[in-house]
């Protein structure tokens, strides 16, 4: 058994300092108003500030984002409750942790809320699951999809999550917000700064309580 941290990656190519997200925007918001674009950047910037300052966040639907997110399926399951969103998940149906490919084991994501006693205990009960689902598949012939019942929420999964820049920051208000499971905050968190050091202006507005 292999257990890992969560982890993301950005997959889609954002441009230097987001000069051709924000113009995009900027274009199409310009045609609601009828108005020409601007002559410089730090007015284009000025321009999507405003959209957002008065609630007119339709127009960020016109540029997308698409991330890698390795977590657990717990996690995932939240994620993907998101509805205006597009997703591609790792299946347990046909992915079959016994073959070399997987390193012959499950691979799990850690728990760092857990003291010294309960971690030793996850540990075990981890352990537990994947002996069971090899068991299943490698001495009672069954098949990956029929044994993947045994595996825990914390098993790795690798979700990638596509979404306009609106939805993104509707996910990041309810997923970094302190009510939201600690995990999920590990997760998002760094992800929604890594965004505002790579794209000005979008997600400028949206503060985190440490």
């Amino acid at each position: 058994m292999r257990i890992e941290n969560q982890s993301f990656s950005i997959m889609n190519y954002i441009s230097k300092d987001g000069r051709d997200e924000l113009r995009l925007i900027e274009r199409a918001g310009r045609i609601c108003y009828g108005s020409s674009m601007s002559s410089s950047f730090d007015e284009t910037k000025q321009f999507v500030k405003g959209l957002i300052s008065r609630g007119h966040e339709s127009v960020l639907e016109h540029s997308l984002l698409v991330v890698k997110l390795n977590t657990n399926r717990a996690i995932a399951n939240e994620l993907v409750r998101h509805r205006h969103a597009g997703y591609s998940q790792e299946s347990t149906r046909y992915a079959n942790f016994t073959k070399e490919r997987f390193g012959a084991e499950i691979t799990v994501i850690d728990n760092p809320y857990l003291d010294s006693v309960a971690h030793g205990e996850w540990i075990r009960a981890m352990e537990t699951c994947e002996e069971t689902y090899h068991r299943m598949i490698m001495e009672d012939g069954y098949k990956a999809q029929d044994a993947r019942g045994v595996l825990p929420l914390d098993l790795k999964t690798t979700l990638v999550m596509s979404a306009n820049y609106r939805e993104w920051r509707h996910i990041f208000k309810l997923r970094t917000d302190k009510a939201a499971h600690p995990q999920m905050r590990d997760l998002m968190i760094p992800l929604l700064f890594e965004l505002k050091g790579r794209i000005p202006v979008i997600f400028d507005d949206l503060g985190v309580e440490l």
